[in-house]
């Protein structure tokens, strides 16, 4: 016997997100797909949310980034990006304001892994008032 069908609002955050990558079904899903295994990896008790009705959210004492998908591209917003770090400039969006930055991922980029998983665990450290490492 199977459990029955979950209404959207009865499913988890980690749920929802892993029905926004099935509903992708494009390179949009692989992309917010490997981010999130990135972000697992950077920080494993990473907290993920579902917020502003439908974007996932990965949070670690605040936000530490969110993962936007849009018809032409994956935007990845760090609440505090204008205070990180950001030696091998992933962050190429959202650099005019004093708070957020942002990666724009789009069809056939690829990411700087372990410069994405430091600007993570830097995301975290900030949160918690610890210096970056």
């Amino acid at each position: 016997m199977t459990a029955p069908k979950k209404d959207k609002a009865e499913l988890s955050a980690a749920e929802l997100i892993d029905t926004r990558i099935r509903e992708l079904g494009d390179w949009r899903a692989e992309t917010l797909s490997h981010i999130r295994a990135l972000i697992h990896e950077a920080v494993p008790d990473v907290e993920e949310t579902w917020k502003w009705r439908g974007v996932p959210v990965w949070e670690k004492h605040g936000i530490l980034c969110t993962g936007e998908t849009y018809k032409d591209k994956v935007k990845l917003t760090f609440a505090k990006g204008a205070t990180l770090e950001d030696p091998t400039r992933l962050f190429n969006a959202s650099l005019d304001g004093n708070m957020r930055r942002a990666i724009d991922l789009m069809a056939g980029d690829s990411l700087n892994a372990a410069a994405f998983k430091t600007l993570i665990r830097a995301a975290a450290s900030l949160n918690t008032g610890k210096k970056k490492k």
